[in-house]
């Protein structure tokens, strides 16, 4: 393990000089101290857990001390932003502080979040504050834990720095890691700004990077096209099937590497509705929950009309017809095994449907009753969850058809069903009146419930003891709680 000042920094991104970022270094923000930490995402950077605790933990991620070998840059970018060209927006609060790759040979982006004023800030203050720090910090490992592809948080830094939202808060820094922090609202810049040379040296630096199987490839962008949006596809077929709508699916907040990508609003689905919107700010259900996989396409037609100066319109068309029939290939093969089955029926797809349509509006928890239907057998699975719904008759229907599934599916063992299902089921989910608890505990000093709730969240699948609270449905409160951009 490593100590703090043994990083090994290699900033690739930063030499691709001015026209990509603009060096900009951190603002500190005062009495900076530790909120909590993840020792898995410190293990990314062969960090010893223990540094967290020292003074100098919270000088570097709190913005008062820097690497030598840093070299902190704000990226410039821009994007559609719930359907409109933004033709600059860049990291306004955010500074890309170097690049590090550990003992396995990977690369890891060091973004600090709430660093201050760039070029990029738009008249905004570059501050995060502490509750929306501590969001980004749980679902990041939230869900990671969960299977899902993310950025990841090392830290919270909090502080007695003020700032003004909606009322006085104290400003907080979240570093966060990622391979790579290229969206595709990099691509769209320099398209649009029309700059040929720069787009071309974006392309090549993302294939050599992240990409370089492509570059075997007949047509290298092409390739590396279809990745992104094998990705993509896969990314939200995940959001779908474990419940998690993001809230703000700009093409800024997109990422190349088709990962969960800038936490704003976010929620999981506490009782199941399709239309959820779970970002206050989103009055037309732009980005609602069963909107992403429309506007996962929506984002990757933007991408390829970036990237018409090095492919074909046909191919880059083509292309994009395989994000649907991709989608719902990793989506069924989800519901699948949240459903307890090993095999696959052309039926499959008609059965999660009709499930879903019983849920809407019978205030069925999304997640508890995935969790529930592996508990028992089957029939005696649907025998304890069919008081949940509204429509107990289309429910019973259901249930047959289920149960008989699950009887042609051929595995019969109780013990390894239970397992199984609990292995892709989770127990214990971020849900917004957690967080909120948590927040509410931080802003009066008191990190001890952020810290639990991070644990507990590391490992949802499996039953901790004395944590049965936090399985439990949310209160009525806490499946209303207003989630804006405002951070």
């Amino acid at each position: 393990m490593k100590a703090l000042d043994e990083l090994t920094f290699d900033n690739r991104f930063a030499r691709l000089g001015d026209a990509f970022s603009t060096h900009v270094l951190p603002e500190p923000i005062s009495e900076p101290r530790l909120v909590v930490a993840s020792p898995a995402a410190m293990a990314l950077l062969d960090l010893d857990p223990a540094v967290a605790e020292s003074p100098l933990f919270a000088e570097l991620f709190g913005g008062h001390k820097l690497w030598a070998e840093a070299e902190p840059r704000a990226m410039v970018y821009s994007g559609h932003q719930f359907g409109s060209y933004n033709p600059q927006l860049g990291d306004g609060r955010g500074l890309l502080l170097g690049e590090v790759y550990n003992q396995a040979g990977e690369h890891w982006d060091l973004h600090l979040k709430g660093a201050g004023q760039t070029p990029y800030s738009r008249m905004g203050d570059g501050r995060a504050v502490l509750r929306s720090s501590i969001r980004e910090f749980l679902a990041s490992e939230a869900l990671h834990a969960l299977g899902i592809p993310t950025t990841r948080a090392l830290c919270v830094i909090g502080s007695d720095t003020p700032v003004w939202r909606e009322k006085q808060e104290r400003a907080a820094m979240v570093l966060r890691l990622a391979p790579s922090h290229i969206r595709f609202g990099h691509f769209e810049y320099f398209y649009y700004t029309k700059r040929p040379e720069q787009q071309k040296a974006l392309g090549e630096h993302v294939l050599a990077m992240h990409f370089p199987e492509c570059r075997e490839q007949p047509e290298p962008y092409l390739a590396m096209f279809r990745e992104i949006v094998e990705r993509n596809a896969e990314l939200i077929a995940k959001w779908q099937a474990y419940g998690f709508c993001h809230g703000v699916m700009n093409t800024d907040n997109m990422s190349t590497l088709g990962i969960t990508f800038d936490f704003g609003p976010f929620a999981f689905l506490d009782d199941f509705d399709a239309n959820f919107i779970c970002n206050h700010s989103d009055d037309r259900g732009r980005y609602s929950f069963s909107n992403q996989v429309p506007i996962g396409q929506w984002n990757l037609s933007a991408l390829a009309q970036a990237l018409t100066p090095f492919i074909s319109v046909e191919a880059l068309r083509e292309t994009l017809g395989l994000y649907l029939p991709l989608f719902q290939v990793h989506y069924l093969d989800l519901m699948r095994r949240r459903l307890g089955l090993t095999t696959g029926e052309d039926n499959d797809q008609a059965l999660v449907e009709q499930l879903l349509q019983l849920m809407q509006g019978s205030g069925v928890d999304y997640n508890l009753f995935f969790r529930h239907l592996g508990e028992h057998s089957a029939e005696s699975a649907v025998a304890r969850l069919r008081d949940d719904f509204v429509d107990i008759k289309g429910f019973d229907a259901w249930a047959e058809r289920y149960c008989a599934r699950v009887s042609r599916d051929g595995n019969d063992d109780q013990s390894e069903r239970r397992q199984r299902m609990h292995a892709v089921n989770p127990l214990y989910i971020l849900r917004n009146y957690l967080a909120q608890e948590a927040i509410d505990a931080a802003e009066a000093g008191d990190y001890s419930v952020v810290r639990r709730l991070h644990e507990l969240l590391s490992d949802p699948f499996n039953e901790q003891p004395g944590m049965a609270h936090f399985a439990e449905r949310p209160p009525e409160w806490g499946k209303h709680l207003e989630i804006s951009c405002s951070s």
